[in-house]
């Protein structure tokens, strides 16, 4: 696979090359943890490639779930991109402040409603500007775009789906949350859930898939990292992780070597809440 593949992942110097296209829509999708003490809307405020739209995954989410930011209905996804000139024919590319932490999840939920000319900045707006490419706090200028969703239901898992595949082994269930939670050592961040994870999931933290640069391994290394972590890449996977952003990044890896995934959209918010769900601790 190339190291830019509009449908996946691509560098700064293909963005830098093709920014300037009308068919291109750049999108800021940063999020961070609470703890992160970081306002990702304000960031995009005062700097921002440009233009870029802002997509906040807790807005673009089911405001009816007691989850945070669960895929939202249809019809509000939709309106939300037509709302950012985001539509049919268009290649998205899509970035965040930390390098590549929540930029996967919007691409993921892109594919899920069926557009598939999206990719993440490998780097993410980090990389950018140490490159001294340009930024700017001019908003962009936005036009209407009208687009068609295509519901693609094989990449996303419930809970009742995820407990079947845990008790079958039909799936390989990749969790991506750091070694001490997945073995249940340490106190969960979300009060009120229990420590540990799903029976017979393997466990591959986000950051083993990423360089310290915050770039994507390549697909060789990826295929490795699975592979030394008990991963059966001949299976389909579901990815899960806290609250279902990080569980895109290890989707996005295994979108680059060729696997087949799906992801667990409630994550440990909702298997960790369940008492009547079975829970392993230790390692895999």
């Amino acid at each position: 696979m190339p190291q830019s593949d509009p449908k996946t992942l691509v560098s700064t110097d293909w963005l830098a090359e093709n920014l300037k296209s009308p068919e291109l829509r750049v999108i800021d999708a940063s999020w961070y943890m609470p703890d992160a003490g970081r306002d990702a809307k304000a960031e995009y405020a005062a700097s921002h490639i440009p233009g870029a739209r802002f997509v906040d995954i807790d807005d673009v989410s089911d405001a009816r779930s007691a989850l945070p930011h669960m895929l939202p209905p249809v019809e509000k996804f939709m309106s939300r991109m037509r709302a950012l000139g985001i539509g049919d024919g268009h290649q998205v590319v899509i970035y965040d402040g930390a390098g590549i932490f929540s930029a996967p999840r919007v691409w993921w939920m892109f594919k899920y409603f069926g557009q598939n000319n999206v990719a993440v900045l490998d780097g993410g707006l980090p990389k950018w500007v140490a490159e001294g490419r340009p930024v700017t706090d001019e908003p962009p200028v936005i036009r209407d775009r009208h687009m068609v969703p295509q519901i693609n239901d094989a990449l996303v898992r419930d809970v009742t789906q995820v407990a079947a595949s845990a008790k079958l082994g039909d799936h390989t269930i990749v969790d991506a949350r750091a070694a001490p939670r997945f073995r249940g050592e340490v106190v969960e961040p979300r009060p009120g859930l229990r420590s540990g994870h799903i029976p017979n999931s393997r466990n591959v933290p986000f950051s083993d898939v990423l360089n310290s640069n915050g770039t994507m391994k390549t697909p060789g290394e990826l295929r490795i990292i699975f592979e030394r972590a008990g991963v059966d890449l001949t299976k389909p996977a579901i990815t899960s992780c806290g609250s279902g952003v990080t569980a895109a990044i290890l989707s996005l890896a295994l979108e680059r070597i060729g696997a087949t995934h799906a992801l667990y959209d409630g994550s440990w918010a909702e298997w960790g809440m369940y008492g009547d769900l079975r829970v392993a601790t230790g390692e895999a």
